[in-house]
């Protein structure tokens, strides 16, 4: 039989081994968490971003009716506060938003139950759309941006990035 002091610091390299563990699992849950944020605020609006793509892509193409459904309109059913004769005179060419071609997705915000989406044109003023989150359906915006106080972090990276 040994004497006690034989097995003395035999547990020291077995304590080191599982604070080094501890260190790595947090770390690695940290960077988990961490890469799922970002990876949530970059795709979280990525349905309505889309959407919004989709429309401008039609009425590039100029396919009118089908850029109409996306607001959650038809023939059959038209919207009663916006008839296609009126989205017509709003998006074909000859109306202030005439360059299809040019009109890129500017700022995104979340609101609420829907994403507000701002359309930039090159000659004309930005529009604000809205996309309700659920039924993805378009429609023009109840504000420029959304109210009230909000963090910009993704205007502030934009800017750093000198985009």
């Amino acid at each position: 039989m040994g004497s006690y002091l034989e097995a003395y610091g035999s547990h020291e390299a077995l304590r080191a081994k599982r604070a080094r563990a501890i260190k790595l699992g947090t770390a690695g849950v940290l960077l988990a968490a961490l890469l799922g944020l970002v990876l949530f605020f970059t795709f979280r609006n990525f349905r309505e971003e889309n959407q919004v793509k989709t429309f401008l892509q039609l009425l590039r193409d100029q396919q009118y009716q089908d850029a109409y459904r996306m607001w959650g309109c038809t023939e059959v059913h038209p919207c009663p506060n916006y008839p296609f004769t009126a989205f017509r005179d709003d998006w074909e060419p000859g109306s202030a938003h005439t360059d299809a071609a040019s009109a890129s997705v500017g700022n995104v915000e979340s609101c609420g139950s829907g994403v507000l989406i701002q359309v930039n044109y090159a000659q004309s003023k930005p529009v604000a759309l809205w996309v309700e989150r659920g039924s993805n359906i378009i429609s023009f915006s109840p504000w420029p941006e959304c109210p009230g106080r909000h963090w910009r972090l993704g205007a502030f990276f934009k800017s750093l990035l000198g985009k």
